[in-house]
């Protein structure tokens, strides 16, 4: 490979501050909230032009579709974003569930509210480029824009990105399963021009789908308290669309599930998309992963235009922004959360917050009926090697299992709470993050309407 030696050049220190937040995201929307709200100066960076990651710009709105009557839920901040949205007019019933959907678009405006009433200084359209260390402490990073590079000052950092970056630039160790092993990624839509009481019909009278019905693209192992519950999840109809030539024979990854609609007859979050094979922290792959996607996107409004009463008018209304994307990297931190935690109602004495037994992902589905969950210790979003660096998010420290739990949305806001607390906590008591007084960390989550036991 050829390379180029890079030009020393002086970089601006563009701000200080004592908590530093890359990534905006459910995790680091929770995690700037949550150190801001302790009274410490917090600064969050974000990439786009807007916070809520994969609500906002994947265009997953069913944020808890996990929740049912039998659910022990999490609290905290994270729940705060249902209701919030709820009051300025942001939600729907959510299909499956007990809980609201969460307008995608209107969550922008919900978060930006948030963090002004939080007091966080935002940074959009900044992307970290680089750290700055001195051994093994991380000082702060390096960022780039449209304003050019500069650097970003921090007592203590959290990476919130979602794919670790700031934790692999920084040189903590992390591990990633081969492309062939992960969980897919999904380019998510939105159609327009639905007849809703006719395909509402047509799902009570007529398809009348169930968990049990999840099974073409991966092979799902449940509880069997899950299997006779109703999901909204089409697949036959695509299967039939490929034998008799609606859609291209190898359109293999289509298959999945709806949620709401406006009453304009738009359908939300349509993840019927799902491709393998693909490795999200590389730029090539995700060019082709976005552009594949949005191929298969069109089949599959092909075959519901076909099959499915309802969708007959139907078209394209919008792709989520960017593509969704469940697993990359996984940092090593102090503990391990293993699959026997999750799924055994684990207990730790250092819990920063709890989350359901709820798994979706990597040959699993459980919905949280029973009341079951399982408490998430504090030194998952710890890395081993470097200091001032807090993780969270999908990219915590867990087994295969365990991370299909993690990974989801509620639970990424609960880690972010958790991280964004201790980062405040090691600057007021003057300590590095794996050195946080776990009982005083504790009570100030409390403080802040966290469940930790």
């Amino acid at each position: 490979m050829k390379t180029l030696i890079e030009p020393k050049k002086e970089i601006p220190v563009i701000a200080e501050t004592e908590v530093l937040v890359v990534g905006g995201g459910p995790s680091g929307l929770t995690a700037a909230i949550a150190a801001a709200r302790t009274g410490v100066k917090t600064l969050l960076v974000e990439r786009y032009g807007c916070l809520g990651g994969v609500l906002t710009q994947v265009g997953v709105e069913s944020f808890a579709w996990y929740r049912h009557r039998g659910t022990v839920d999490c609290e905290g901040i994270g729940r705060e974003y249902e209701l919030r949205a709820q009051q300025l007019g942001f939600t729907r019933p959510e299909p499956q569930s007990i809980s609201q959907v969460i307008d995608s678009e209107g969550f922008k405006v919900v978060a930006d509210k948030m963090i002004v009433e939080a007091g966080v200084t935002p940074l959009y359209h900044s992307w970290v480029v680089d750290v700055i260390k001195q051994g093994d402490d991380l000082l702060g990073v390096i960022v780039e824009s449209k304003s050019g590079r500069g650097a970003i000052l921090a007592q203590c950092v959290v990476d919130c990105t979602g794919d670790a970056d700031v934790a692999a630039k920084a040189g903590a160790p992390y591990r990633q399963r081969a492309k062939d092993q992960r969980m897919g990624v999904t380019v998510m839509f939105n159609c327009s021009g639905v007849d809703v009481k006719k395909f509402q019909t047509f799902v009570r009278e007529e398809l009348k789908p169930t968990y049990a019905d999840w099974g073409k693209n991966w092979t799902i192992k449940t509880s069997g308290k899950e299997d006779n519950m109703f999901s909204p999840y089409m697949e036959e109809i695509f299967t039939r669309a490929q034998q008799e030539g609606v859609i291209p024979g190898d359109a293999s990854a289509i298959a999945g599930t709806w949620s709401s609609f406006t009453d304009s007859g738009e359908a939300m979050q349509l993840n019927m998309v799902y491709a393998f094979g693909y490795d999200c922290t590389n730029a090539w792959d995700l060019t082709q992963a976005e552009i594949a996607g949005r191929q298969q996107a069109l089949w599959a409004i092909d075959a519901l235009r076909h099959y499915v009463p309802g969708f007959e008018k139907a078209r394209l209304r919008n792709f989520g922004m960017t593509l969704g994307t469940r697993e990359s990297r996984l940092i090593e931190g102090e503990v391990c959360v293993t699959d026997e935690h999750v799924l055994q109602q684990g207990r730790c004495e250092d819990s920063i917050g709890i989350f359901p037994e709820f798994i979706d992902g990597s040959g699993y589905l459980i919905l949280p009926t029973t009341g079951h969950y399982f408490q998430i210790p504090y030194r998952c979003l710890v890395p081993k090697k470097i200091d001032n660096l807090l993780v969270a998010g999908r990219c915590v420290s867990a087994s295969v299992i365990a991370h299909t739990s993690m990974r989801n949305m509620m639970c990424c806001s609960v880690t972010g709470q958790g991280a964004g607390t201790a980062a405040a906590e090691s600057v007021r008591q003057g300590v590095k993050v794996r050195d946080v007084d776990i009982k005083a960390l504790q009570e100030t989550l409390r403080q802040q309407g966290a469940r930790i036991h």
